[in-house]
C-alpha cells in the first residue's frame, strides 16, 4: 500500500466526519464506545454517492497520517481514536503523563487561551501532542502563525488533573488552565 491519494484522502475525510461527528449523515448508529459496524460504515459511505469498499477502508485506517481510526481484532467494527463531538466512551483508562506535552494551534486564539487555557470546546477533551514535532504538524492545518504551548502536564497530574492517551499516543484531558502553559519559541 502507498501513501492516499487525493479520492482517498477525501473519502478519510469524509469517515472521519461520520464516526466523530456526524454518523447520523449516512444513517449509521455508534455504540456507546464509539464503534461501528464496518458493513455498515461502508454502504452507509456508498449511498452517500463516494466509492468505497473494504480494501480501500483498510488502507486508510493503515496510512491516515493522524492513525484517526482502529478496527476490532476481527475486523467487523471499526471506530475513531479521539476527536469526537458525539458523546462516546472511548474506554480510555486514566494514567500518569510525562512531564511536558504540547499543543499546536495559531496566533489567533493567543488571547483566548492566556485567558481561560485550553478549552475542549466541542470535543470530548482537549487534545495533546507528546512531542513538538507532532504539535507542529496539528497547527499547520490551521491558517496563521503556528504557536505552540509547552503543557506543564506533570505538574497538573499532581494537582489532580487525569489524563488518557489514546491508541495513536494523543493526550487527553478535560481542561488546561492557563497557569500550566508557556507559549514555546519554534522555528517553523
Amino acid at each position: 500500500m502507498g501513501k492516499l491519494n487525493g479520492r482517498e484522502k477525501q473519502v478519510s475525510r469524509f469517515v472521519s466526519l461520520i464516526l466523530r461527528h456526524k454518523p447520523e449523515k449516512i444513517g449509521l448508529q455508534l455504540d456507546e464506545h464509539g464503534w461501528a459496524n464496518v458493513d455498515e460504515l461502508i454502504e452507509g459511505i456508498r449511498m452517500a454517492g463516494r466509492n468505497i469498499d473494504l480494501p480501500l477502508l483498510e488502507k486508510i485506517v493503515a496510512e491516515n497520517d493522524k492513525q484517526r481510526f482502529s478496527f476490532s481484532e476481527d475486523k467487523k467494527r471499526i471506530r475513531a481514536n479521539h476527536g469526537h463531538t458525539v458523546k462516546v466512551d472511548l474506554e480510555l483508562e486514566s494514567c500518569q503523563p510525562p512531564e511536558v506535552l504540547y499543543h499546536g494551534t495559531v496566533d489567533a486564539n493567543k488571547a483566548s487561551i492566556e485567558e481561560k487555557g485550553l478549552l475542549k470546546v466541542n470535543r470530548l477533551y482537549v487534545h495533546l501532542s507528546p512531542d513538538i514535532e507532532m504539535a507542529v504538524k496539528v497547527a499547520a492545518r490551521r491558517n496563521g502563525q503556528i504557536l505552540i504551548y509547552r503543557v506543564a502536564a506533570g505538574d497538573m497530574y499532581r494537582d489532580g488533573y487525569i489524563f488518557h492517551r489514546s491508541v495513536n499516543g494523543v493526550w487527553l484531558t478535560d481542561t488546561v488552565p492557563a497557569k500550566y502553559l508557556q507559549v514555546n519559541e519554534v522555528e517553523c
